[in-house]
């Protein structure tokens, strides 16, 4: 899979001495180093558990809490924002959560070069950089081949769960998601899946809740 275009920008963001300790001081502990070589989860985690990858976890509130409610799964963050690493890695130094690894690099690159084919429990995406503007949308993240190559990543009856709160993204995704071949929707009857327990409803989505903002989870389990 060869993908050019980025799904987002690094900006030089201001980072908080909470992050800046925890990127100086305990990133080491948590960061998976990006090598060009299928990862094996069991040498990873050092121990055998279902995995499951979130793509651009932000500041991590789901993450964080996705890990401490299922401390038998292994959690594989990625994330490009320095900011978001840092904040992340402060909380599960804090919280003595030990089920969570890191990796600062591109999803696409970690996906066709370190994720084993069919090793993964499920992928999780959670309100992607929509890029409202039409001359943007071909940097979404949620593209034909960024599926195709998830869904060979995930094990038989293994999720790809997305969530967004922008409609018209919402509708884009619900279209590839349904026109890849090796994937069948939640919903028997189509459309979209009421938000499961499993997904935390964080500060940025109560807050979007508030200004009646919709939000919109779509899940599709691989044949």
């Amino acid at each position: 899979m060869k993908r050019t275009i980025k799904s987002y920008v690094l900006r030089a963001g201001r980072i908080s001495n909470r992050q800046q300790f925890a990127l100086d001081n305990l990133l080491a502990h948590y960061e998976v180093p990006f090598t060009g070589t299928f990862w094996n989860w069991s040498e990873l985690f050092k121990r055998d558990a279902q995995t499951v990858v979130e793509i651009g976890f932000g500041m991590g509130a789901s993450l964080l809490a996705m890990a401490e409610a299922h401390p038998e799964q292994n959690f594989l963050g990625i994330e490009v924002h320095r900011a978001g690493v840092g904040s992340l890695i402060a909380d599960l130094h804090e919280k003595n959560i030990e089920n969570v690894r890191i990796v600062v690099h591109d999803a696409v690159e970690i996906f066709t070069k370190q994720i084993p084919p069919e090793s993964l429990a499920g992928v999780q995406i959670f309100f992607p950089d929509p890029w409202p503007k039409k001359r943007h949308h071909k940097r979404r993240l949620i593209q034909p081949e960024l599926i195709k190559t998830l869904a060979a990543a995930i094990k038989q009856g293994g999720f790809i769960h997305c969530a967004t709160d922008w409609e018209e993204y919402a509708q884009q995704m619900l279209e590839v998601l349904s026109n890849e071949n090796a994937l069948i929707n939640k919903m028997s009857e189509g459309g979209y899946s009421p938000r499961p327990e499993t997904r935390p409803v964080t500060k940025f989505e109560k807050r979007g809740q508030g200004l009646g903002h919709g939000v919109w989870d779509l899940i599709f389990i691989k044949k």
